[in-house]
């Protein structure tokens, strides 16, 4: 008796074409073993140093909340044409296929500041595309649609460095990964 065929794939749609950050999760979970210990350990001490109040324990806990909030990544998506990074509370959206202008600031910053024809505004951290190269080649491919349309007019040295770097990186991860560096 022979196996049974496996089913066929569903044609690939618009959820298959999302590329989302794979390191959001860990990141996330860190954030919230982070706060998690801090009230941890805080509640701990606090109540071996004297007896708890309610006034001390709720400080503790917005302490831990509000480093949850600073710690926590924003989530980043792209799909043809759009980019979309949901913080804790704004969700931002642009058209990666129409932008206007890209920044990449030098200084400490390290994020990457996409702009399109709608007004819309996003910034994205150089780590999340630096450990996912697939989310780069997307936001690269809307910005040459950009440039072939004649929307990008700022930012095109920015774009062009950031490149570099990013396939640099990439590069030499491969060539570590292989054992040939």
């Amino acid at each position: 008796m022979q196996p049974p065929l496996p089913a066929p794939r569903p044609a690939p749609g618009p959820v298959d074409e999302v590329l989302h950050d794979t390191g959001w999760a860990g990141e996330a979970r860190y954030a919230l073993a982070c706060a998690g210990s801090l009230l941890g350990v805080s509640l701990g001490v606090d109540a071996c140093a004297h007896e708890p109040t309610l006034l001390g324990t709720a400080g503790w806990i917005a302490l831990a909340a509000v480093l949850l909030v600073v710690l926590l990544p924003a989530r980043v998506g792209v799909a043809p044409g759009l980019l979309v990074v949901r913080g804790l509370w704004l969700t931002r959206t642009v058209r990666i296929d129409r932008l206007v202008s890209v920044s990449w600031p030098q200084g400490t910053s390290r994020r990457l500041i996409l702009r399109d024809d709608e007004g819309s505004r996003a910034e994205v951290d150089l780590r999340v595309l630096l450990a996912d190269p697939g989310l780069w080649l997307r936001i690269e491919t809307g910005a040459r649609t950009s440039r072939q349309r004649g929307t990008l007019t700022h930012g095109t040295t920015d774009l062009a460095c950031l490149s570099l770097r990013v396939h640099a990186e990439t590069t030499r991860c491969i060539l570590k990964v292989s054992g040939l560096q």
